[in-house]
């Protein structure tokens, strides 16, 4: 058994068997796989092995559709058939509602190039006739995917992995982790069998890796232990029952006709597929309970729990709603195993935080889908130091150091019974919320704030009368809160309105060696003493890691806004890099502070008027002036008796300033300015109003179309990229060129729908690219979006067309910043 190598992987599921392979296939030859008992023993041994296309995420969907393109190979390189029952995946829709859920996807899906095709109920029926079709709005079709053996294909992999070198070794435990500055090392453990339970021996070795990588299933609550982090992955029970035999199937297949599809009943919670002559029916229901919430037991194996039949009976009704001949049909078995699930239902997938050369991949809820494509991108950041696409939406630092063990369990339980609901693009989640909250938060809420989930935090999305119901409101079209949204973007382009961003992330650099670092560290010019620049922190490959805004504070300290949803994803890649260069660059300190401040954003063409009837000053009417107080530029001002580092600027494009203030003293604050905006009807503002003026003046949105799949350059920003320094990726940024360009696009929809980000761009019949942002704007009264497409159509006034609600619709491309491109009100004088 070998005792060094280059990497070593830790779970012997689909998932672990999957990133071997694949990292042996990208080139490293020493690669070791350990699994504490046999291949498939965790939960890989009950799945159902469903490989749906279907998902709402960019990233996500390009792991599925790589899973289902590579398994169909693994015969022919292993000579393993892998199990694969290309059959299809029908998705039926009950509701107008399903539909319009099932046309942003597909318009989605055909960013990835996955297959679709729309079906009747009338096709349905008369190509299955055992389904009930007589209720149905109609269905999506995939008729490239279908199921597989989940065994079958672990085992292919694992062969495969073994062909290209790979050491697998079962029955060896990892018990603990240490870094030594240049490689881990792993103390392992033999497992014996002793009555029926695997237990430790006293044989142990310890192997030297350069990287280490963990895919452990259910048992990822004991790896966070031994690794000191916190890993929100904790399994729920997800339950299945196999029937006896449907005479009416099998004569339906006796007659020569194909196997029918796997059949997703989405608005039943359940999914169905044929099994030797019956059917297959798993659940998502809801109550189905979180489980080994510190650690499996050592006792639990190959095990399951017990049925819980009243739990699902709704869902097995349904079914013989949907297959009336399946009514006579036993029950043949039962399953009723640990699944392990995130907060937000997708896999953890990357660095873990904190710690140099670990590798997270935990939380596979759909692990048989996912696992080939993860190991295939897995492999490319490790070996290559990126992926081809953005894996950050599954980023395991997507949770913080806030996140809890009772949190965690609790939003897995929702995730769980929210597969099948309506995904609605502004759907909010109410588990476990709020939590965290500002001081303004009572005041907001009592103001009629309908709040959204940043990173833990409660932001308001909108405000709305008394007695709203946010849930009812939401939709794929123009949501019952669209018009309070235009009311609020029209009081900061006429008016004056207050936005909380309290959820900024915001770090402090200082140190003798800040400067130098940051200079390395980022793509534009650091700014003066008193001043504020944009820039980006890049990753090795030249694509877009991180967007800061920079205030300089003193020659060498610097205070750095970034995302709110991304806090722990910034922290640890920027504190990582302060620890590689600081032998170079001297001691540089650096401090999250963003519990430590609060955030005001106050912005339109009254906000100075508002702001001048608090201001404390020698002289009040100049301290917001252009010459006291440029754009682009910081001071140190007093409003009331709060002291307030402000900012002059707008992410809405018209005059305002963000005022950060000590947190203790929101409130004061909050109540200083709203009674002061009362004389100039200032209106409180949400998050989505915010989005749609900011794509008014085409400022990209980390996460949008700022991403770890494109450059600075692509997307258009040259002017925050000083090409006469070195920094951080620049060659890389370089040798890129421009492979797609970043626009802004009008958008002549259909009247009661705006585009949400993520729909497909075309010139005619031929796609060209993707959104990445959408919504509405007042300022044009249409839509609007921004997005991706081939640099030759990247050119003002070129005709395109979005795809929404399955149809074409006209779209133009405008200049960056169509809303007063010149900048002349957001640095108008007063």
């Amino acid at each position: 058994m070998k005792t060094q190598v280059k990497a070593l992987v830790v779970g012997g599921g689909a998932v672990g068997t999957s990133i071997a392979y694949h990292l042996a296939k990208a080139g490293w030859n020493d690669v070791m796989l350990l699994e504490r008992d046999e291949l498939t023993s965790g939960s890989t041994w009950h799945a159902a092995g469903l490989l749906p296309l279907f998902n709402m995420s960019f990233a996500t969907t390009h792991i599925h559709k790589y899973s289902v393109d590579f398994y169909k190979t693994l015969e022919a390189e292993t000579g393993l058939n892998a199990g694969f029952a290309v059959v299809g995946n029908l998705r039926l829709a009950q509701t107008q509602d399903r539909m319009d859920e099932y046309m942003l996807y597909a318009s989605t899906a055909e960013t990835c190039d996955v297959p679709y095709v729309w079906m009747t109920p009338d096709e349905i029926k008369a190509k299955w006739p055992l389904i009930e079709t007589s209720d149905l709005k109609g269905a999506l079709y995939h008729n490239t995917d279908g199921y597989i053996n989940p065994a079958d294909v672990t085992q292919a992999m694992a062969k495969g992995a073994r062909q290209r070198g790979v050491d697998i070794v079962r029955k060896w435990q990892a018990d603990a982790f240490h870094w030594n500055g240049t490689h881990w090392e792993v103390t392992c453990t033999k497992m014996v069998e002793k009555g029926g339970n695997l237990v430790p021996s006293d044989e142990q070795i310890v192997i030297t890796a350069e990287h280490v990588v963990t895919a452990s299933g259910n048992h990822a609550q004991t790896t966070a232990k031994k690794l000191g982090i916190k890993i929100p992955a904790i399994p729920v029970e997800h339950q299945f029952i196999v029937m006896d035999q449907d005479p009416a199937l099998v004569e339906y297949r006796a007659a020569g006709n194909p196997e029918h599809p796997v059949i997703r009943d989405a608005d039943a919670q359940s999914y169905v597929r044929e099994e030797r002559g019956g059917w297959i029916l798993g659940v998502y229901e809801k109550n189905a309970p979180a489980v080994f919430e510190y650690g499996v037991p050592d006792s639990f194996r190959a095990d399951l729990f017990p049925l819980d039949l009243e739990r699902i009976e709704d869902q097995y009704m349904a079914m013989i709603h949907r297959i009336p001949s399946c009514e006579e049909s036993g029950l043949k078995d039962d399953f009723n195993g640990p699944i392990c699930y995130t907060p937000d239902g997708n896999p953890l997938v990357g660095p873990a935080p904190g710690l140099h050369n670990m590798w997270l991949a935990e939380g596979f809820s759909f692990g048989i889908t996912a696992a080939g494509g993860t190991g295939y991108y897995l492999a490319q950041m490790m070996v290559d130091g990126e992926a081809e696409i953005d894996m950050a939406s599954l980023d395991p630092k997507r949770y913080g150091d806030w996140m809890t063990t009772e949190w965690a369990a609790r939003k897995n339980e929702e995730a769980y019974d929210h597969v099948y609901i309506v995904h609605h693009p502004d759907e909010e989640r109410p588990a476990c919320r709020p939590l965290r909250t500002a001081p303004a938060y009572d005041r907001q809420a009592a103001r009629g704030a309908q709040f959204g989930f940043v990173n833990g935090w409660e932001r308001p999305n909108y405000f709305a009368p008394a007695g709203f119901n946010d849930h009812d409101a939401r939709s794929f079209r123009r949501g019952g809160w669209w018009q309070y949204a235009v009311e609020e973007a029209k009081a900061i382009r006429e008016g004056v309105g207050l936005i909380d961003a309290t959820a900024f992330t915001k770090h402090v650099v200082k140190g003798p060696g800040a400067t130098a670092f940051l200079d390395w560290f980022t793509t534009n010019k650091l700014p003066k003493v008193g001043r504020i620049n944009l820039t980006y922190a890049l990753t090795s490959h030249g694509t877009t890691r991180t967007e800061y805004t920079i205030v300089r504070m003193k020659d060498d300290e610097y205070y750095l806004v970034s995302a709110g949803a991304w806090t722990a994803y910034d922290a640890d890649y920027l504190r990582k890099a302060v620890a590689d260069k600081e032998p170079e660059f001297g001691r540089i300190d650096v401090q999250n502070v963003t519990t430590q401040w609060g955030v005001f954003a106050i912005a339109g063409p009254k906000s100075r008027d508002v702001l001048n009837a608090v201001i404390k000053d020698a002289d009040p009417a100049t301290a917001l002036s252009n010459k006291r107080f440029p754009w682009l530029s910081a001071r140190q001002i007093e409003l009331g008796m709060c002291p307030v580092n402000a900012i002059r600027v707008a992410y809405t494009g018209e005059l305002g300033w963000e005022l950060h203030h000590p947190i203790e003293m929101q409130n004061y604050l909050f109540d200083l300015l709203e009674k002061a905006g009362g004389a100039h009807g200032m209106k409180l503002v949400g998050a989505r109003a915010q989005n749609w003026l900011r794509q008014e003046k085409s400022y990209r949105a980390f996460g949008n179309e700022l991403g770890r799949d494109a450059t600075p350059l692509e997307a258009d920003l040259p002017r925050f990229v000083d090409m006469s320094k070195d920094f951080h990726g620049k060659e890389a940024m370089e040798a890129k060129g421009i492979r797609s360009k970043c626009v802004t696009l009008l958008i002549d929809g259909p009247d009661d729908a705006d585009p949400w980000g993520r729909e497909a761009i075309y010139d005619g019949e031929t796609r060209v690219g993707r959104l990445t942002s959408g919504g509405y704007s007042v300022a044009f009264s249409k839509s609007i979006g921004m997005g991706y497409v081939r640099p030759d159509m990247a050119v003002v006034g070129t005709r395109l067309q979005v795809k929404m609600l399955d149809q074409l619709w006209p779209a133009t491309i405008v200049e960056d910043s169509p809303y007063d491109p010149s900048n002349t009100t957001i640095r108008v004088d007063g």
